[in-house]
């Protein structure tokens, strides 16, 4: 049996990204302690590293789209293998061109009420159970 049921999402882009961003992050805590500009801007620099290389491992394999992987991925060590095609809903392969299918379009979330039409029972009991 698995340590865990459920898809944590660890994965090398993650745990190398908040490396990296975490030794940013006590460089630029430094800089405040010591009233160091050149250590703050130091540590904000790092931090935009971190982003960089956690896009950059994303984007060859090693990161993870948003929802659930299949089990076998479920491992850190695992590579993506949805990461070559870009991930659906994912703002970083987006960024890269990846992602969205050319040809399809996107739906609207709610379809328009014209004037003067009532409003279905559907659409209204939709809102009012939370």
């Amino acid at each position: 049996m698995s340590a865990h049921q459920y898809d944590h999402g660890h994965t090398v882009a993650g745990w190398v990204g908040f490396g990296i961003a975490s030794v940013g992050a006590g460089v630029a805590g430094l800089g405040v302690c010591t009233v160091s500009g050149v250590l703050i801007a130091g540590g904000l620099a790092i931090g935009v590293v971190s982003l960089l290389v956690t896009w950059a491992l994303h984007l060859s394999g090693w990161g993870k789209g948003p929802g659930l992987r299949p089990r076998a991925e479920w491992g850190w060590r695992v590579r993506d293998s949805a990461a070559p095609g870009g991930h659906e809903e994912c703002l970083g392969c987006r960024l890269a061109g990846r992602g969205r299918r050319a040809g399809r379009a996107v739906a609207p979330v709610m379809p328009l009420q014209r004037e003067g039409e009532p409003e279905t029972v559907a659409a209204v009991g939709a809102d009012s159970v939370r």
